[in-house]
C-alpha cells in the first residue's frame, strides 16, 4: 500500500513538464511540436538556448530527486524508494497533465537515483561524464551510463527492489532512445555541440 502511494505521488509529480513550463515562460515554442519534439532540456536549448535548457535539466532532476529522497528519509525501506522512482520516470515519460507526451526520462532518472544512493548517483554522472568525453555523444552516455547503473546498484547496495527499480527505468529508457539508438547504429548521431 505504501509502495502504491509513494508510486502515485511520484508520478503526479514527475507529471509535471519542465521543458512546457519553462517554454511558456520564456514565450518560446512548445517543445513538444517544435524541434526533435522531445519536451526535454535539449530541445529546449535548441529553442530557447543554454539558460532555459538548464532551468529545464534542474526541473527534471528534481522531480526524481525529491520523491526518493522524502522516501528515503520517511521510510527508510528501499521497495517505497524503487517505487518513488519508478513513478517519477514514468511520469516525466508519460505526464499524465500534458496528455503522455513526455520526455526521455534521463535527467529525471538520474535525480531519482541520486535519491536512492548518492554513491550511485555519482558513479553513474562520472560514467556519463566519460562517455560524453570520449564520444561526444550525449545519448551514448546516457544509454550505456543507465544500462551499467542496475550492476552499480545492485555491488554497492545489494538492494533487490532497488536494482530491479532500475533495471526497469532502463528498459524504459532504451525504448525511449530508439530514434537515437538506430542512428548511432548508422551513424548518424549528432555530437554535443552540433
Amino acid at each position: 500500500m505504501t509502495e502504491t502511494l509513494a508510486f502515485l505521488l511520484a508520478y503526479g509529480l514527475g507529471s509535471v513538464s519542465s521543458a512546457v513550463i519553462v517554454c511558456r515562460l520564456l514565450s518560446l515554442p512548445d517543445p513538444r511540436s517544435e524541434g526533435s519534439r522531445n519536451p526535454g532540456a535539449t530541445n529546449v536549448m535548441r529553442l530557447g538556448g543554454k539558460g532555459a535548457a538548464a532551468v529545464t535539466l534542474a526541473g527534471d532532476a528534481a522531480k526524481g530527486l525529491l520523491p526518493t529522497v522524502i522516501a528515503s528519509f520517511v521510510f527508510e525501506s528501499d521497495s517505497v524508494v524503487a517505487a518513488a522512482a519508478l513513478g517519477a520516470v514514468t511520469g516525466h515519460i508519460l505526464p499524465v497533465w500534458f496528455g503522455f507526451q513526455g520526455g526521455k526520462g534521463v535527467a529525471t532518472a538520474l535525480g531519482a537515483l541520486l535519491g536512492a544512493s548518492l554513491l550511485v548517483g555519482a558513479l553513474a554522472c562520472a560514467t556519463w561524464l566519460a562517455v560524453a568525453l570520449m564520444s561526444r555523444i550525449s545519448s551514448l552516455a546516457a544509454l550505456v551510463t543507465f544500462a551499467l547503473t542496475p550492476a552499480y546498484l545492485w555491488m554497492t547496495t545489494g538492494s533487490l527492489s532497488l536494482t530491479a527499480a532500475f533495471a526497469l527505468i532502463g528498459v524504459a529508457l532504451f525504448v525511449r532512445h530508439h530514434e537515437n539508438i538506430s542512428r548511432l547504429l548508422k551513424g548518424e548521431e549528432s555530437r554535443i555541440g552540433q
